[in-house]
Formats: C-alpha cells, sequence, structure tokens
C-alpha cells in the first residue's frame, strides 16, 4: 500500500497493493497499522455505500462539528471524478480543491479528512461507491455547497447533471460560513 499526498495538505492518494491472477484479484483496502505508519492515526465508525448511473453528480456534502467526518472512499465498480474542497476557513488552500478519478479497475482510495467539501461525479453506469467514515451521520449537522459554483470553478466536465433537489439549491461558496 502507497499513500501519497495531494496538492492539499492532509487529503492522501491511497495506491493498494493488488494481487492478481488467472482466478481474480486480492488486495488491502484498509490496515490501521498501515495508515499509522503514514501519521493518519484513523478511527472508522460507519461505512457507507452508494450505487448510481452515469451522469450522477452527489456533493459538495459535510458534516458540521461535532460530527465532521473523515471519509476513505473508493469505487468498487464503475468509475468517479471525486472531489474534495478545502473548508478549513485558516488554511492556506481554503477554498481550493483536489480531484482524481477512482475507478473499480485501478482500485485507488481517496484519504478525505474533515474539514473538507466532499462530491463525486459517475463516469460509468452502475457505480458502486464505497465510504468508511470517522464519525456517524447527523442530519442536523449536514451541510453543502453549489457544485458548480463559479468561485470554486471545479471542472466536472459535464454541464446537466444528474442531481438531487437538495444539491440543485445548496447555497454558493461566497454565503457559505464555515465551522472549521
Amino acid at each position: 500500500m502507497k499513500i501519497i499526498p495531494t496538492e492539499i495538505s492532509d487529503v492522501c492518494i491511497v495506491k493498494p497493493n493488488v494481487f492478481a491472477d488467472d482466478r481474480g484479484y486480492f488486495f488491502e483496502s484498509y490496515s490501521h497499522e498501515r495508515f499509522l505508519a503514514a501519521g493518519l492515526d484513523l478511527n472508522f465508525v460507519q461505512d457507507n455505500e452508494s450505487r448510481s448511473s452515469k451522469g450522477v453528480l452527489r456533493g459538495l456534502h459535510f458534516q458540521n462539528n461535532p460530527f465532521a467526518q473523515g471519509k476513505l472512499v473508493r469505487v468498487m465498480r464503475g468509475a468517479v471524478l471525486d472531489v474534495a474542497v478545502d473548508i478549513r476557513k485558516d488554511s492556506p488552500t481554503y477554498g481550493k480543491y483536489v480531484s482524481i478519478v477512482l475507478t473499480g479497475e485501478n482500485k485507488y482510495m481517496y484519504w478525505i479528512p474533515a474539514g473538507f467539501a466532499h462530491g463525486f461525479l459517475t463516469l460509468e453506469d452502475d457505480t458502486v461507491f464505497f465510504y468508511k467514515c470517522t464519525n456517524v451521520y447527523n442530519k442536523e449537522s449536514e451541510g453543502s455547497i453549489r457544485w458548480n459554483d463559479p468561485d470554486l470553478n471545479i471542472n466536472w466536465g459535464i454541464e446537466n447533471p444528474i442531481l438531487s433537489e437538495k444539491d440543485k439549491i445548496s447555497p454558493f461558496f461566497r454565503d457559505f460560513k464555515s465551522s472549521f
């Protein structure tokens, strides 16, 4: 397993060692010991999974304190463009984002700590997305930022994604007040 930093401090790409042969494949998707050795002392308390059609965009979502969540995400089948936006108000990268394509084929994972808004766009039909979370979901603590916010200028590569009603009316970044 290789943990690779991104342009934004604390967000990491995790490349597992995949052992494949004519029977299929095997890989270790999480090891507390390996993450700890990389400086990531994580305690996961909830796993989530979603399935989506091509063109579905979920996000940009986050949980406010005291229910803020770090997420280790991966695609089990299909592909996504995964985006993390820094919403830590004292961070030098506040309002900046990093993105990666995660696929069932490449098996990469993305570590997104608390203090980031997270979203993804499905690039293939029948995409299955998996999240390991460091805190439980709490409806009263959920927040979101508009996926196509002009100040964030995220290149999603799509003009009219399939959105939830909540994501269609999320506030713009300029109206957002960070609790981080």
